[in-house]
């Protein structure tokens, strides 16, 4: 799910490891810190402190938010009302969080067990009757009611799917053949009626409230088709990546050098630039240039980094946006340093992770309220994420999804 209301869940419904890795172009023009707020300066904490707070962060997530005897998470903390548990959108979240923290040297055999509880899990929201198959926006039975099909739903948790693979050393192949899947369902999300404003784009949804097009719901397919190109050498992979991600620069990109979030079939584009959108963007243009070598590609990734980094530094910007748009965001980020390194997009997300914590973060529970009471599974998760990606050593960043 994205930004926008979430409905009830009756409305929502072989390449080597080196070439997968490979893309380093030595040192770049600096950017701007970004997120850090003005008057503000903080140095790095360091690996060793990020992943104590991450694990703290995670403890605190698990502790309010898990439940142990289903293997499920609530929405929220304290629970208030409506769906006992959390959507998939919040749940996948949590499932990465969990993946970064596992990725984190030292925590891999602690933390493998619970990564597998997490897939595990997962399955609960899975759909085998529909054609595509997918994940269901909600729990299906016995569990709950199910919902409707959320093609950005489906991509992040096909990227937690790579993630895996990835942290897998490359191995693991049902994880590749999940990713392959979901793929499939996003590509079939397609819109092919050429009357329609701006024709193409993935939609958001399949449900019928909606026919959004949204940056969120195409550049993390261009990532997934990305990625399995570059694994797998189908080509046609590639071919659907580049699609959308050209349809999203062709519709939705803004003036300014940043994008957009959708346009409906009106033609009325909705112009708030989340911070997530711009990540998905960057790290798709990533992969693009490994899976193409086009300089162009790389090229594009690191102005829109550049530009959002400045659009998002002010005080007065960076803490408007939820953290879990930005751990999407610095996720991807990092993953682009990997490729163009740039010492300044590990500390942009160091100086938001400090500043996050001096302010949001409870220290006697671990749980992040951001001006929100209950505190939702998605914030923590997304803090917990943030921290433990900037425990991982550099060198590891090529990892990311």
């Amino acid at each position: 799910m994205t930004h926008q209301q979430q409905p009830d869940p009756g409305k929502r419904g072989n390449v080597s490891r080196r070439a997968l890795l490979a893309g380093g172009l030595g040192a770049a023009t600096a950017v701007g810190v970004g997120f850090g707020a003005p008057g503000i300066a903080r140095a790095d904490s360091g690996a060793k402190e990020y992943a104590r707070r991450a694990r703290f962060s995670y403890d605190a997530m698990q502790a309010n938010l898990y439940d142990p005897a289903t293997g499920f998470y609530l929405e929220q903390h304290p629970y208030v009302d409506g769906n006992p548990y959390s959507y998939v959108w919040e749940f996948s979240q949590a499932t990465v969080a969990t993946q970064t923290l596992a990725g984190i040297p030292g925590n891999e055999h602690k933390y493998k067990s619970q990564v597998a509880d997490r897939f595990t899990a997962l399955e609960a929201y899975w759909n085998s009757t529909t054609d595509p198959v997918g994940y269901d926006s909600y729990l299906r039975p016995p569990y709950g009611g199910g919902g409707d099909k959320f093609y950005d739903d489906n991509s992040w948790i096909a990227l937690a799917f790579l993630l895996r693979n990835n942290q897998a050393n490359l191995h693991d192949k049902a994880a590749l053949a999940k990713a392959k899947l979901l793929h499939d369902l996003i590509v079939y999300g397609w819109d092919t009626d050429p009357s329609h404003p701006y024709p193409g784009g993935v939609f958001w949804t399949q449900a019928t409230w909606s026919q959004d097009r949204n940056t969120i719901s195409n550049a993390p397919g261009a990532e997934i088709g990305a990625r399995l190109y570059l694994l797998t050498g189908d080509r046609s992979r590639l071919r659907w990546a580049e699609r959308m991600y050209d349809w999203v620069r062709d519709t939705l990109l803004a003036p300014n050098g940043l994008y957009w979030d959708h346009v409906d079939l009106t033609g009325t584009i909705e112009k708030t630039q989340w911070s997530y959108n711009q990540g998905v963007m960057l790290g798709a243009a990533t992969l693009l240039y490994q899976a193409t070598h086009k300089r162009s590609y790389l090229d594009q990734a690191f102005d829109t980094a550049k530009t959002a980094l400045d659009f998002y530094a002010t005080d007065d910007t960076y803490f408007t946006q939820p953290a879990e748009f930005h751990a999407i965001f610095f996720a991807n980020l990092l993953r682009l340093s990997s490729v163009r390194k740039d010492k300044s997009f590990r500390a942009a997300a160091a100086a938001y992770a400090d500043e996050a914590r001096s302010r949001y973060q409870d220290p006697d529970t671990g749980l992040y309220h951001f001006d929100s009471n209950p505190v939702p599974l998605l914030h923590q998760a997304g803090m917990t994420r943030i921290e433990g990606m900037l425990a991982w050593p550099e060198g590891h960043y090529a990892l990311l999804t």
